[in-house]
């Protein structure tokens, strides 16, 4: 039935490889209930994510084409699980300079790909969470300090499954039941302790202090390896790099953070104003 389609999409130029994606059964969610998903996987990058639906009269298949792009950002946001269910079940059928084959290899080497930006990314997020937390608690508004709190205290978990090379689930504190105790346990001291909401939230805010401290070398590995490769970036550059992109709106704040921590350093740079400098970005001469 798919023959035909796959066929025409191999002989496209931009075309770099071509999976197929059986179902084990009739329910199997790994293909969405469709008894075959055909992935196409292109270096056009106008094409984001294109989807069409088929059926034989009796089986159905749905066909993604998505860019080599978009691929990417899933693998290292981990927004879209399956995909990596596709690309290690997946038959290979068609394959451009073993596009496909080198991605499974890198994969069955290094499960939880990405790792260095993901935890990047979750130390940035809990970072902001808990300064906003700490703010309002600072002004004695306990429950917005406890939303925040508790945000912080998820990003922390995730950041701490990846570190042990664990893709964060949605049940993240059963995760963290088993890989860090010690997590868990600040967690559930702030939802079930009987102690004042005041109390409670001076612990996990300390507490948070500590597992920033310790996290923050390694957390922010990805961004400083980055800065290394150049003398100095501007934020726009830094805004427009593929992957510092990911880190979206928390971006200026995890930069601000690392500079208060001496592991970016900033440089004045000559404006067409004489009164003002441009501000650059670089890896600190110490790190």
């Amino acid at each position: 039935m798919l023959r035909p389609v796959y066929q025409e999409r191999a002989s496209l130029s931009d075309t770099l490889s071509v999976l197929l994606i059986g179902n084990q059964r009739e329910d199997d969610p790994i293909t969405d209930t469709f008894d075959e998903i055909l992935l196409i996987i292109t270096s056009n990058s106008d094409i984001r994510i294109q989807t069409k639906h088929y059926s034989d009269g009796q089986r159905k298949a749905a066909m993604h084409i998505i860019s080599e792009q978009q691929l990417l950002h899933w693998l290292l946001v981990g927004t879209n699980k399956k995909i990596i269910d596709w690309l290690i079940l997946g038959k290979i059928y068609f394959d451009r300079d073993e596009y496909a084959e080198r991605l499974k290899q890198r994969l069955s080497k290094e499960p939880l790909f990405g790792r260095g930006i993901k935890m990047g990314m979750e130390l940035a997020k809990m970072i902001r969470a808990y300064n906003e937390g700490k703010i309002h608690f600072e002004r004695k508004q306990y429950m917005d300090s406890y939303l925040y709190a508790i945000t912080s205290l998820h990003h922390l978990a995730r950041m701490v499954a990846i570190k042990h090379n664990t893709l964060p689930e949605n049940t993240v504190w059963s995760q963290m039941k088993k890989i860090d105790p010690a997590v868990y346990k600040l967690y559930e001291e702030l939802i079930g302790s009987e102690e004042e909401l005041e109390k409670r939230l001076n612990l996990v805010f300390l507490a948070s202090e500590f597992f920033i401290h310790n996290h923050t070398n390694e957390a922010s590995e990805h961004l400083l390896n980055i800065l290394s490769r150049k003398v100095t970036w501007n934020i726009q550059e830094l805004h427009e790099h593929d992957e510092l992109s990911l880190y979206s709106s928390d971006l200026e704040f995890f930069i601000e953070y690392l500079i208060d921590k001496r592991l970016i350093e900033t440089t004045n740079v000559e404006s067409k104003n004489d009164f003002l400098f441009h501000r650059e970005y670089r890896i600190a001469r110490e790190y």
